[in-house]
């Protein structure tokens, strides 16, 4: 217990010297601690930590579950990383639906997004800025040097640990840190002082990938000067990001010095940012019918950046009001232009679902889903739609090639397990509900669904085998805080 206390009390200090509260992560403060990461962390280690790391962040983060936002957010960390060391490497990005400007990388390179930030940015290549940053710690070991204190701990132990340092939670309470900050007050400064190194190595990769990727990568130092100038506008009343990394005019120069030496590309937004931008927007507004009008009159007004933007939008929007007839003469518009957009395609389909029309819905589906296979949306809405049209057996063959894309996502396990049911597969529908809850970090949860799955008529010896290791691994991993279900899910 001594020695855990004495974890938490570091973990503490590299919360108070690097991410900050949770809004603040963007401008992280990475210690140096040597080279021998990589000698400490494993691929494979790494590479679990991280898968657990993501389950703690589910459970105590609003993760974006609109899969169309999950599908932008990837699409553009990926063509990111695709030009850069880690070219090769799978990453993963997420959106956290949270106000504040923020972004951050954790282990087994998963990197958040708030979807604050991506509508504070004013272009697409500022948050590609953003996210080169983020990319450009994993890349350069930054993050790995951070953990060797964690490397002789429990896979979940160390991941909760790091998922409090990341997301600037607060490792033994408020009164623990205050007291180590006291005390320890000095190294506290020494750390900063000494990972400055760090944060202009992040730009300066950034930049690199930014360019080799096609962005302007004059876009870091831009937003780092509207940063400044936010800085400066709100004084003591700043946002908490602001007051806590203020963004200098030293390194607002040095990566400005470091762009100049690109050269100048114009780089326009894609459609699939602005798209994401407005899909947020009208989300943003609880009542539907107000952003109709509201989106409306902006585009009535020509108050947009992109037109088949806020058309989309208002389409959205009365989809949500279920105003089904005026969604569909909207995207059927947008699509007479654009007849491949993913966005277009899937929304307009998702319209069809709701008035019952499955076959009409599961035709653009199964087109788009052709040239798109690794679309979390399309193959999301495939398989609820197959479901709703009594097609089990289509929606469970459909997310089971999924898998091979993405085999940690909730709402695929929930999938399966409806389509596993309709089947008539009860233990194999429990089991699929177990890996529901799991990725969510509901051990708990997951544990009872295997109890139930175990319970079910005609199971054989090895089906009883695989079922009693998976319970026994899932008691392994719980502790206090695994069984405190979460009442939100």
């Amino acid at each position: 217990m001594k020695y855990l206390r004495r974890l938490s009390t570091w973990f503490a200090l590299l919360v108070l010297a690097w991410a900050g509260p949770p809004t603040m992560a963007l401008d992280m403060q990475l210690p140096d601690l040597g080279n021998s990461a990589g000698s400490l962390m494993t691929p494979k280690r790494e590479q679990e930590i991280g898968k657990a790391f993501m389950r703690n962040v589910r459970r105590t983060q609003d993760v974006v579950a609109d899969p169309l936002l999950a599908d932008y957010i990837q699409s553009l960390g990926n063509r990111l990383v695709r030009k850069s060391e880690a070219s090769g490497q799978s990453f993963t990005f997420f959106l956290i639906d949270a106000p504040q400007v923020n972004a951050f990388a954790g282990p087994g390179a998963h990197i958040g997004v708030n979807t604050g930030l991506l509508l504070t940015t004013q272009t697409e290549s500022e948050l590609a800025a953003v996210m080169a940053h983020e990319i450009a710690h994993v890349t350069q070991q930054h993050l790995l040097r951070t953990w060797e204190s964690a490397s002789q701990m429990s896979v979940p132990q160390a991941a909760i640990l790091l998922a409090a340092a990341v997301l600037g939670a607060t490792v033994g309470g408020d009164a623990g840190t205050a007291a180590a900050m006291g005390a320890q007050a000095a190294m506290v400064q020494q750390r900063i002082n000494f990972t400055r190194a760090n944060e202009k190595e992040a730009d300066r990769v950034g930049i690199e990938i930014l360019s080799s990727s096609g962005f302007e990568p004059r876009a870091m130092p831009s937003f780092f000067a509207r940063m400044s100038k936010a800085t400066r506008v709100y004084s003591s009343a700043a946002p908490e990001y602001l007051r806590t990394h203020p963004v200098t005019t030293d390194r607002t120069a040095d990566s400005l010095g470091r762009a100049e030496q690109f050269p100048y590309r114009q780089s326009p937004d894609s459609l699939s940012y602005h798209l994401a931008r407005a899909n947020l927007m009208q989300q943003r507004i609880p009542d539907p019918q107000q952003a109709v009008r509201e989106l409306t009159l902006m585009l009535e007004d020509g108050r947009y950046r992109n037109e088949a933007a806020t058309r989309y939008g208002i389409a959205l929007a009365n989809l949500r009001a279920k105003q089904f007839a005026d969604a569909a003469s909207m995207l059927d518009g947008l699509l007479g232009s654009n007849p491949d957009v993913v966005e277009f395609v899937v929304t307009r389909a998702e319209v069809d679902r709701q008035q019952g029309n499955h076959a009409a819905a599961l035709k653009r589906l199964r087109q788009l889903r052709a040239t798109r296979p690794e679309s979390m949306a399309v193959n999301l809405a495939y398989a609820e739609t197959a479901l709703d049209a009594d097609q089990p057996d289509a929606a469970m063959k459909s997310l089971q090639r999924f898998l091979a894309y993405v085999d940690d996502e909730p709402r695929v396990f929930k999938l399966l397990s409806r389509a596993a049911g309709e089947l008539g597969e009860q233990a194999r529908g429990h089991e699929y509900l177990a890996q529901h809850y799991y990725v969510l970090g509901e051990t708990q949860r997951a544990a009872m669904q295997i109890e139930i799955a175990l319970k079910q008529p005609g199971l054989d010896f090895f089906e009883v085998s695989r079922l009693e290791s998976r319970l026994t691994a899932l008691n392994s991993e719980l502790d206090v805080d695994d069984r405190r279900p979460n009442p939100a899910r």
